[in-house]
């Protein structure tokens, strides 16, 4: 032991090829889902159990590996059914580790789930100390815990506590409510629903996945892990409003007026009190974290900064040939629309996306007199500061917002004439489609924006920060965002050429244009989405 322990075992090759192995297997099964922790206990005992008693097993009692095997090895994966897999002890054919491997997972195996594990370290354990090589892990940058406001355990504790609220909500909407609430949402007559949507359709999918798995609370377990923020809480949101008024039996109408009357754009996730003290000290310590002093300014986006559809084809100008290519002919026939006199034609944005607008030389928009939404289009001031908006991901930035005014505008509050009739410069999504039309941020509805040459904004909108658009981060601080959008301005007024018409899913229409293809120009009634 004297010459063993005066190399200890970082030039062991066999213990080498062993936490390879090892490394590899952990990192196969991580493809499987997040880990979960479980209350396996006594593993460190059935390690050291495994080895011969004497010098082997004393070498193997080493307070680095016994710290790692005690809280990490209990790991877990869940599968669709709910069952486990441990994530660190695979039995291998290891005349050395296999008994105390296999001794170790069968305890495992019988545990319980107690949470969901998350961690911002880049390995777990302590790899080497001294001399000495002990077991440890790498945790892949794609699975670390990267959230500032809280720590690691913390969201840990707050996924314990989603567990409970996601289980009192599955015992209290049984199937055919869910069922029932997502057939109202789908019709599209509850007012935007969209926002509703795929929090019903998650609960709903969870009370299907729970009634067919193994393992009830492994189930629901694996579902928290991967919850977008928000679905768990079913009970505190909209869908549990839907929920209860199914539930007591109240009849479509009055559900109807409740859900219209808290969807309401100025109520909706938008607090009506002043911030208090500690509130606005709370946000200020959360901007401090990401780092988003400079996301906060917003400025109008200008036109040249849509991700478009489609924009005006330009007409190439023709070229005369030769010294006499200016002349016309005898008998020519000047160029221009040879149009005969035909009624607007009623289709729906799908239809006239998918058949007309690829074709369309240009697109021209019919100013009426009713009020109408009138959509603006703003951005960061400052590009490069830290993501702000659920949609503007670091992989892929995009810090454009929208505001519409309750009620509607007018033309003339965006600088046109009613009954003129105006080019359209580009075609768009709103911006949280970008890139994503039918994905990730469906919640925040769909829809189309039809941006118009002259149109300009004569209003300030205070920041038009709210907080439904917002990471999740800000959420418990949205009374401190609602205060400061309030009191803010959004600079460049005198640039804000993003500006245009909102034709929404969901919202009946009555937009009329004109589209010329060709030099043959045809009126266009869009009434709907779909």
């Amino acid at each position: 032991m004297s010459i063993q322990s005066a190399v200890a075992n970082y030039n062991n090759h066999d213990y080498e090829i062993f936490l390879t192995r090892f490394n590899s297997r952990f990192l196969a099964h991580l493809k499987n889902g997040p880990l979960f922790s479980t209350d396996a206990e006594g593993l460190f005992a059935a390690y050291l159990a495994n080895f011969p008693q004497g010098a082997e097993r004393q070498y193997h009692n080493c307070s680095a590996c016994r710290h790692f095997i005690e809280r990490y090895c209990p790991l877990v994966t869940i599968d669709e059914k709910g069952r486990t897999w441990p994530a660190l002890l695979d039995v291998e054919e290891d005349e050395q580790y296999g008994a105390a491997l296999a001794a170790m997972a069968d305890i495992v195996r019988k545990a319980k789930v107690t949470g969901v594990f998350l961690s911002s370290d880049c390995v777990l354990g302590s790899p080497v100390t001294g001399i000495w090589r002990h077991l440890a892990v790498e945790w892949p940058k794609a699975m670390r815990y990267t959230r500032v406001v809280l720590t690691a355990n913390q969201a840990m504790a707050e996924k314990r506590q989603d567990f409970i609220n996601v289980n009192r909500a599955l015992a209290d909407f049984t199937l055919p409510m869910l069922e029932q609430a997502l057939t109202l949402l789908k019709t599209e007559l509850l007012y935007r629903s969209e926002k509703v949507m795929d929090p019903a359709q998650w609960l709903h999918d969870l009370q299907i996945a729970k009634s067919q798995g193994h393992n009830k609370a492994n189930v629901v377990w694996r579902a928290i892990a991967t919850a977008p923020a928000g679905f768990c809480h079913p009970r505190a949101s909209m869908v549990g409003t839907l929920l209860e008024d199914i539930a007591a039996g109240m009849d479509f109408a009055e559900a109807a007026r409740r859900f219209q009357s808290k969807m309401h754009p100025l109520l909706y996730r938008r607090p009506q009190a002043a911030p208090r003290e500690g509130t606005i000290a709370q946000a200020e310590k959360i901007v401090e974290q990401l780092g988003a002093s400079g996301s906060l300014a917003r400025r109008f986006a200008r036109l040249e900064e849509v991700e478009a559809l489609w924009r005006p084809k330009q007409q190439p100008e023709s070229t005369p040939e030769g010294v006499f290519g200016h002349l016309k002919a005898k008998g020519a026939a000047a160029t221009k629309p040879t149009n005969m006199a035909v009624p607007p034609v009623t289709m729906t944005w799908e239809k006239f996306s998918r058949t007309v607008l690829p074709g369309a030389d240009t697109v021209e928009f019919y100013a009426r007199a009713a009020r109408d939404h009138y959509v603006v289009l703003v951005t960061a001031v400052n590009k490069d500061a830290p993501p702000i908006l659920q949609w503007d991901l670091p992989e892929r930035r995009n810090p454009v917002s929208w505001y519409v005014w309750h009620g509607g505008s007018s033309p003339e509050q965006f600088g046109l004439r009613t009954g003129a009739v105006y080019p359209v410069a580009a075609v768009t999504y709103k911006p949280s489609m970008w890139g994503d039309p039918d994905g990730k941020f469906a919640h925040q509805g769909q829809a189309v924006i039809f941006m118009i040459e002259g149109a300009k904004e004569t209003r300030q909108a205070g920041a038009a920060l709210f907080p439904e658009i917002l990471k999740a981060e800000f959420h418990g601080v949205r009374s401190v965002i609602e205060a400061y959008s309030r009191t803010a301005k959004i600079e460049g007024i005198e640039s804000a050429t993003a500006c245009g018409i909102l034709m929404q899913r969901g919202v009946a229409s009555d937009h009329l244009f004109r589209v010329t293809t060709n030099r043959t120009s045809v009126e266009y009634r869009l009434d709907r989405w779909d």
